[in-house]
């Protein structure tokens, strides 16, 4: 009787991976949230070449801007190289926003790729250049930089509220002149420069126009808030309404009458609010619009700016 014969599990041969594969990815900053989005999109494309088959990764593309580095894209000009050398047959990238800086570079960069042969998918649009008309592409990327814009411009507009709303935006800090900003990012007064801002709420109050305090601030030398030798009039006419100067910050405030954000006692006095409000009074006094029971109104004289 022969021997039993020996059993071979003979396991099924792996797919060949023959489309090779590059993964592009970029931030717009080098922030630390930035960097984990950029490692979080380098995962996630990663794994998703890993999962298919016939995908071969050959490089990855990263692309990190910043305010030394501006917008170079060295990363992305690297990957357009190896495609020109035919070093792969599809980009794989997380969204249209994230390969293109705006709209006319994505389309002018996926038109070369075109040519090339190449494939572009776009992970989270679920797009893939191979099924898609070049018209129908340029539609879709248009549409969706539109929407992201609106999107972005919305969030924008939220966070300021936010952060205003909390007391924790930069802008109730934001420098002016007067003022410096210390290590800490508050501000401080700058003794010379507040000087002169007393100098010129005193001088209006003594009956000084707004471009007679001009005439003589370039008489005495005194530099500008741009370090120019001239001082425009319009500089003088808004600092003479900035209530920072009585320790006071509005943000969002359109003059609209619409609602807006008031931090009091957020930074150090320059300027009384006994004075400041008379300075309002003596221009309010000074303008030739009027409000009445029949709305704005212009005065018969207006006040002369020659003194």
């Amino acid at each position: 009787m022969s021997e039993n014969p020996r059993i071979h599990f003979i396991p099924t041969k792996p797919p060949k991976r023959e489309k090779r594969v590059g993964i592009y990815c970029r931030v717009s900053t080098n922030s630390v949230d930035q960097l984990k989005s950029l490692t979080a999109q380098v995962s996630a494309l990663t794994r998703l070449v890993a999962a298919t088959p016939q995908w071969l990764l050959v490089d990855v593309y990263m692309d990190i801007a910043s305010s030394k580095t501006g917008s170079s894209r060295r990363e992305f000009t690297r990957m357009l190289d190896d495609c020109q050398s035919h070093n792969m047959e599809i980009i794989l990238t997380k969204s249209i926003s994230r390969f293109g800086r705006d709209t006319v570079d994505t389309l002018e960069a996926l038109n070369q790729l075109k040519t090339l042969g190449i494939r572009v998918i776009f992970e989270q649009e679920s797009l893939d250049t191979a099924d898609i008309d070049s018209d129908l592409m340029i539609s879709i990327v248009e549409a969706i930089a539109q929407a992201e814009n609106e999107s972005r411009s919305e969030n924008i507009k939220w966070g300021i509220k936010q952060r205003a709303a909390q007391g924790t935006s930069k802008l109730y800090n934001r420098k002016c002149y007067g003022y410096i900003n210390d290590a800490d990012g508050k501000l401080v007064i700058d003794k010379k420069e507040a000087k002169n801002v007393h100098m010129i709420f005193n001088l209006y109050l003594q009956g000084k126009s707004v471009l007679g305090i001009a005439k003589e601030l370039e008489r005495l030398g005194i530099k500008s808030p741009t370090g120019k030798a001239t001082w425009p009039k319009r500089t003088i006419d808004v600092m003479l309404s900035n209530e920072k100067y009585t320790g006071n910050v509005h943000l969002l405030d359109n003059g609209k009458h619409d609602a807006y954000y008031r931090a009091e006692n957020n930074n150090p006095v320059i300027i009384s609010k006994e004075t400041f409000q008379a300075v309002q009074i003596e221009k309010q006094h000074r303008s030739n619009v009027t409000e009445g029971e029949k709305g704005s109104q212009r005065k018969s004289k207006k006040y002369s700016s020659k003194q």
